[in-house]
């Protein structure tokens, strides 16, 4: 596999919708999360992260303007021991459920599909970083519609047990902007991963189509102790 400039790739696609991006730091100290969401209605852009105990919700900036709640407003982050859940849905629930019954992630997402919003059937896509003595592993997945008839669901799972230093694994809902938008294929990119969260943030965010872009996490996980790092951008202030 290719590894591919992020910041390019972003910048070169005015629609990739909502993006999930798992790996290490070049130094080798850090697991890295990054997810960002994108928008195109006034609901999908009427929104900030914020912060919910060790994890993130999105929120309505204008709550007066929210018209359906149902897709737009969920936890996108969620932590459950050593465990980092990250979603661009309410399957990130799913996931904390079935992971705190002993169950695995592969288990909850064949529970689920593609989100019910025709003709584009968004896919959910869906990360686990978990962390164990110094290192860790990281999962990723992709539910979407075949050939985007919302007749069934195809689901794809990802699994990285030895991550490296410097890359990581982007996948994303859209392949590219349009009407019906185009679902995401092939499997997930690898991307180059810098040490300085700060620096990798604020690139992320300036490489994505400012017209669309809504917010940013971004989280550097400790790989020998300490406290994590997290960063969040919002578009609405």
């Amino acid at each position: 596999m290719t590894q591919l400039d992020f910041y390019n790739e972003l910048s070169s696609n005015t629609y990739p919708g909502r993006g999930i991006m798992l790996g290490e730091s070049a130094d080798g100290r850090h697991a890295v999360l990054v997810y960002f969401i994108m928008g195109r209605s006034e609901n999908s852009r009427n929104r900030i992260f914020v912060t919910d105990g060790e994890g993130i919700r999105t929120q309505a900036y204008d709550p007066s303007k929210l018209k359906d709640p149902s897709l737009v407003i969920y936890a996108p982050v969620r932590v459950l021991g050593n465990q980092t859940i990250v979603t661009n849905g309410d399957q990130t629930d799913t996931i904390y459920d079935f992971l705190s019954d002993g169950k695995t992630f592969e288990d909850a997402l064949r529970t689920r599909t593609f989100e019910p919003d025709p003709p584009n059937w968004t896919p959910r896509i869906s990360g686990l970083i978990e962390l164990k003595d110094g290192a860790f592993s990281y999962r990723l997945s992709i539910l979407k519609s075949d050939h985007q008839t919302g007749e069934r669901a195809l689901r794809f799972f990802y699994e990285y047990e030895t991550p490296q230093k410097g890359y990581g694994h982007f996948i994303h809902t859209y392949q590219c902007d349009g009407d019906p938008i185009p679902s995401f294929c092939g499997e997930p990119k690898e991307v180059a991963v810098e040490n300085d969260i700060d620096v990798f943030a604020q690139n992320i965010w300036n490489s994505l189509n400012a017209g669309n872009k809504v917010s940013l996490f971004v989280r550097y996980l400790p790989l020998n102790g300490g406290e994590p790092q997290t960063r969040i951008i919002n578009k609405n202030k």
